[in-house]
């Protein structure tokens, strides 16, 4: 009797195989991966019919955790012998940056750029609402506003007050909104305007950068002044940014520029996880109609211009331009909050796989491993920039006239964007085309 109860006891014990079996059914959205071979669950620890685990994420901030949370729980505890379940949601620590010693940075765990180039798309107010919604979640975040000479920050969360606090050893304190830090330049200079040249403003972006007791974060906004110049690229070359968002309007003014905060964050090797479409429409009380103020959303024009996803599209109306507490509350507000972390998420762990890249004298030959090589004739891709040389910006008409292209045109240098597109300098001298992998792929087959 005692051997058969044995033998019972034996075959009803839990397998560490058995909890990873069933953990492979749970399949992130992302990825399209089952959380086992993404590597997220750690630590199994089985004692009798106790089972516990660890999973671990691309970042604190994903959406989905409560989601896997439930899922592993009920599929373990559905296991035979299982009596209980104990699942510990962590998130991956960000590899070691290099910073100088002593950088207030050292303890953040993500760092996440907001960035457009063209003032008046809605930025400063997109990066905020972010940064405040992650507050809200739990998370330990904070947002600089690192906009010199037009601080946003004080307005956006009514800090008028000018002077900050400082440690002993001189490390600035950023200001409190609940449990958000900020810091702005303008919590120094207060209204007075900012009358300074290059060398002092990047004198200035470092130490908001590292002069600053940020402390343990797992999330910093940084909010970009617009433009593409000296700050943007200190603040780009100065600290590991994780990843960017760029913010633009569906108006073609707008998005004809999105192309150059690619560029910019491209030469730095700074990732751009998506665009965030601000303003796209408003939607009438009377008859529920949705209109496009600046001209219809632009989400398949950026993906097929420059290879991105719109992470989200916020409309225009009484509530997105009042304050930021009511911005940030908006269903639309915690959506957008949810696919920038999850695109940040996928940034981090994702390692995309970069075509080799064969030029000729009539194709261009690009090969992904496994895949069949594609070839696109020379002329005919030169003939399919859609740069603003070559098509209209405002009515996206081309403009290039085919009589002008060589019938002997050919690559004189080809250079990777990202992971998602391609530029080419051509012989004719043309260089400004952004070609995204997807429409390659479409003028391949």
């Amino acid at each position: 009797m005692q051997n058969a109860d044995f033998t019972y006891w034996k075959n009803t014990m839990t397998t560490e195989k058995q909890v990873l079996d069933a953990l492979s059914r749970i399949i992130d959205p992302d990825f399209q991966r089952d959380i086992v071979s993404l590597g997220f669950v750690k630590h199994i620890r089985i004692q009798g019919g106790d089972v516990a685990l660890t999973i671990e994420l691309t970042t604190p901030a994903c959406p989905i955790k409560d989601q896997f949370k439930a899922e592993a729980e009920r599929v373990v505890a559905a296991l035979p012998g299982v009596s209980r379940v104990k699942v510990t949601m962590t998130a991956r620590q960000q590899t070691t940056r290099k910073l100088a010693k002593g950088s207030g940075l050292s303890k953040v765990v993500n760092i996440l750029a907001v960035s457009s180039c063209k003032g008046g798309v809605g930025k400063s107010t997109v990066a905020a609402m972010l940064a405040r919604n992650l507050a809200r979640r739990g998370l330990r975040a904070g947002i600089l506003d690192a906009d010199i000479f037009g601080p946003s920050a004080p307005t956006l969360f009514n800090m008028h007050d000018t002077g900050v606090e400082t440690t002993p050893d001189q490390t600035i304190l950023p200001r409190q909104y609940e449990n958000l830090k900020v810091m702005s330049f303008g919590f120094l200079t207060g209204d007075k305007p900012s009358v300074m040249r290059g060398p002092m403003v990047s004198n200035f972006i470092q130490q908001l950068l590292h002069q600053v007791e940020w402390g343990e974060l797992d999330c910093l906004v940084i909010d970009f002044p617009p433009g593409t110049g000296d700050i943007q690229l200190t603040l780009s070359q100065s600290v590991q940014i994780d990843g960017a968002v760029i913010v633009t309007t569906p108006h073609e003014l707008s998005l004809a520029d999105v192309r150059k905060g690619i560029m910019m964050f491209d030469t730095v090797n700074v990732p751009v996880i998506g665009v965030i479409e601000n303003m796209a429409y408003f939607e009438c009380d009377g008859c529920g109609k949705r209109h496009a103020i600046f001209g219809p959303s632009g989400g398949n024009t950026l993906r097929d211009r420059f290879g991105l996803e719109t992470l989200a599209t916020l409309p225009i109306n009484t509530i997105m331009s009042g304050g930021l507490e009511t911005f940030a509350a908006t269903a639309e507000a915690a959506e957008a909050t949810d696919a920038v972390m999850r695109a940040l998420g996928k940034q981090l762990i994702s390692k995309p796989v970069k075509p080799e890249i064969e030029t000729t004298a009539s194709h261009i030959i690009l090969e992904w491993p496994g895949e069949e090589p594609i070839r696109i004739p020379n002329r005919d891709l030169r003939m399919a920039c859609s740069c603003a040389l070559c098509v209209d910006e405002m009515s996206r008409r081309p403009i290039l006239d085919p009589a002008s292209i060589p019938n002997d045109i050919h690559a004189e240098e080809v250079r990777t964007i990202g992971n998602y597109a391609l530029g080419i300098t051509w012989s004719d001298g043309h260089s400004t085309g952004f070609f995204p992998y997807r429409r390659l792929r479409e003028m391949g087959r």
